[in-house]
């Protein structure tokens, strides 16, 4: 049985991919001393998180039916320490946070949150929104999120999984104070590892010989960028196919291209916006203060910098689009001659298989041909046979 399970279930956009691409790559390392990080495939805590939650998402949930319940049991088989991480969890329902723990045995559970400050979580949502085919301009976005009575799918998502005192209320309720973890993303400008050490003091993960090379990252893009993948999204959502989108937009446009705009003006929040973020994030930091949870890092890091120059992507120039889709343009041609370089190879290998299977074919034709002869002359009716069927075949068809 398990002795301790530390499970890590939130928030989306405080360094998840990252932690999730390091446990991953390092299973055997973690088991070696003690940890087991279940999965088989890079997504399989996702997968378990659609199950446990029953989310559409375009399709993968009917991959997922069962993954929950076969990482759980996977957890309550392995002695020692198991991590299970994803930040969609924080979505989850009291009815599932209730059916997720029961599914944990007996096991120590320990509840890991990390967290960073609303004035930049904001952004960084609706940005993520944008990565995922959304073309709702930001003062739309905003409007919803600051208006909760707005019914609207973006809005309770937002709040489901950035709501930090809502989130712990459903996830932590059942749990004593030290066994809730939160980790806070440090301010900008901080040391580039200093958000892995507060994961790694978190999941006593200190002093393991674990590969920290960076494979999988959801970086950021500049205003100018964000908004030319809005404007694709309005060009292109009714006619390129979520399978598709995913490896051309997301992938090869947002992360490999346009991501790499260092240069561009950030994302932020207009100033009557971030004193809004800036004082809820008061309301909530006095509220965890009293809860006396376990914080690596301080709890001051949720209150966010101080505002800055705002620009505003939904009024960029044609100008200021002109460069990141210059950029957009070109990987698109690099990644089509990829794709038609594959297309050519594999046309090439299918010819080279049928003209295989064509000389089976004429070689085994001929071998029974010629078996079918010999049987035949060994024998005087053989001989008949052969001797009637080649006259056969030498004479002409009879007229109609």
């Amino acid at each position: 049985m398990s002795r301790q399970v530390l499970l890590h279930v939130g928030c989306p956009k405080t360094g998840t991919s990252y932690l999730q691409d390091v446990l991953f790559r390092n299973q055997p390392v973690l088991r070696e001393h003690g940890v087991l990080y279940p999965a088989d495939r890079f997504d399989a805590h996702f997968l378990a998180a659609l199950d446990l939650m029953t989310l559409p998402w375009g399709g993968l949930e009917t991959e997922a039916v069962g993954a929950w319940d076969r990482l759980a049991a996977e957890v309550r088989a392995w002695d020692g320490t198991a991590i299970i991480s994803h930040e969609i969890f924080a979505r989850a329902t009291p009815g599932q946070v209730a059916r997720a723990l029961a599914s944990l045995g007996d096991a120590e559970v320990h509840l890991v949150l990390s967290v960073r400050d609303l004035v930049r979580q904001i952004p960084a949502e609706w940005q993520e929104n944008v990565k995922h085919r959304s073309h709702v301009t930001y003062a739309a976005f905003l409007r919803t999120i600051r208006d909760p009575a707005r019914e609207s799918k973006i809005g309770s998502w937002f709040w489901a999984v950035q709501e930090i005192p809502d989130i712990l209320d459903r996830w932590a309720a059942s749990l004593p104070p030290e066994r809730v973890h939160l980790v806070t993303v440090p301010p900008s400008g901080s040391d580039r590892g200093e958000l892995w050490r507060r994961f790694s003091r978190t999941f006593g993960l200190d002093d393991l010989p674990l590969d920290l090379t960076a494979e999988r990252e959801n970086p950021s893009l500049g205003v100018p960028e964000t908004s030319l993948l809005r404007t694709i999204n309005q060009r292109v959502t009714s006619v390129l196919a979520p399978p598709d989108y995913r490896p051309l937009v997301r992938e090869v446009l947002a992360h490999q291209t346009l991501s790499r705009g260092v240069a561009s003006a950030r994302l932020g929040l207009a100033p009557a916006d971030h004193a809004w973020a800036q004082e809820l994030s008061r309301s909530w930091v006095a509220v965890l203060a009293e809860r006396g949870y376990d914080v690596a890092g301080s709890l001051d890091d949720l209150l966010g910098p101080e505002p800055g120059a705002f620009a505003d992507p939904d009024t960029a120039t044609a100008d200021e689009l002109l460069p990141p889709a210059l950029d957009a343009i070109s990987a698109l041609l690099v990644e089509a001659a990829r794709l038609r370089a594959v297309e050519e190879r594999l046309h090439g290998e299918l010819r080279e298989a049928h003209e295989e299977r064509d000389r089976a074919r004429l070689t085994t034709s001929h071998r029974l041909r010629r078996r079918v002869v010999t049987t035949l002359e060994d024998s005087a009716a053989g001989r008949g046979t052969l001797a009637a069927y080649r006259r056969l075949r030498g004479r002409p068809r009879p007229a109609a």
